[in-house]
């Protein structure tokens, strides 16, 4: 950084910049967990001495405890673009306005568990429901290690509850799906012909405010040998949404040819599995009783409103650490291959 062109490339500062932020943050982590170990240490040495350590002492450990959590479920993040920030895209299933107001409901739950995090977010697509909820919105999280935690919520939810759109109040099964893409870095090449691409201009369809600006600069681009959209709604002008859906593009191109690659791999490996990517992976389950259930890990918990209001790290921290294990079995190491 101290050299004298270090800005004559803009977008490989940036990229210095981002790196030097995630090295830095990963010393102060380390300095911080050093710390909490020898504060520990100090108090169980004085209480040896007979000193009255017991207020102390324990809230000591319980901080050394989280940051020996914290540093776990970091050591499985070993994936290429662990450590980027994150494209989340919820969809919508079958059932009308049921499924739009679960969707909307998940939207809410990522919001308030990046809120938790300390990550903020930015809605560059939001297409409202007839009734309620939401069609499909898209969300760009930006936080260290963002999609290495968001990739654990790939698949789809399914919600069990007494509908409150049903006037016979009966009970409704709801889906939609949750995709995360890495926000891939500018240096990753990701060729694409313009005469590949078709862009439309539409008005926005949100409701504006804190979701996306009512106006007829919303840019929609095609890319027409996969079929793969991308979209953007989130800015007045038409020149920054069409900017921000290309990066859409770009991202969603690279994930998809990476998932071709990853099942080549699978085949040529003799997997079984398949990859999970859009397979139903949680039940949030409101009646007959009350109760959360990770299809992949068993973990279940029935604090089902916190859950919906953003807890989710303990199934994060469980999706990673089975993950990291079997990934460990299979190949000798740590390293998520994947």
């Amino acid at each position: 950084m101290a050299k004298s062109d270090f800005w004559d490339d803009p977008n490989s500062a940036q990229n210095v910049l981002r790196r030097r932020a995630a090295i830095k943050e990963s010393i102060e982590r380390g300095q911080a967990l050093l710390t909490a170990h020898d504060d520990a240490g100090a108090l169980v040495d004085l209480g040896k001495e007979g000193e009255p350590v017991d207020e102390d002492l324990p809230d000591a450990l319980d901080t050394l405890q989280s940051r020996l959590d914290s540093l776990e479920l970091e050591m499985m993040l070993q994936g290429e673009n662990d450590h980027n920030n994150a494209i989340l895209t919820i969809h919508a299933g079958a059932g009308g306005t049921e499924a739009q107001d679960w969707a909307e409901m998940l939207l809410r739950m990522y919001t308030r568990w990046c809120e938790r995090r300390g990550y903020s977010t930015q809605v560059v697509e939001y297409q409202e429901g007839e009734e309620a909820g939401v069609k499909s919105a898209t969300v760009l999280v930006k936080g260290a290690n963002a999609y290495g935690f968001m990739k654990a919520e790939n698949g789809v939810h399914r919600l069990v509850r007494i509908s409150p759109f049903d006037a016979a109040s009966r009970r409704h099964t709801s889906f939609a799906s949750v995709y995360v893409y890495p926000d891939i870095d500018d240096e990753i090449e990701v060729e694409i012909d313009e005469k590949d691409l078709r862009i439309d201009t539409f008005r926005s369809s949100g409701r504006g405010g804190q979701h996306v600006n009512v106006t007829d600069s919303a840019i929609r681009i095609t890319h027409i040998p996969t079929g793969i959209v991308a979209q953007c709604q989130s800015e007045r002008s038409q020149h920054r949404n069409k900017e921000t859906a290309m990066k859409l593009l770009r991202t969603r191109l690279y994930e998809a040819e990476k998932r071709k690659q990853d099942e080549k791999k699978q085949k040529e490996e003799g997997a079984k599995g398949k990859i999970e990517f859009g397979n139903q992976i949680r039940s949030y389950v409101l009646h007959p009783y009350r109760m959360v259930k990770d299809l992949r890990t068993g973990l279940q918990t029935s604090q089902v409103d916190d859950v919906l209001d953003g807890d989710l790290d303990e199934f994060i921290k469980a999706f990673l650490l089975g993950r990291g294990s079997a990934v460990a079995d299979s190949s000798g190491t740590g390293e998520d291959r994947t």
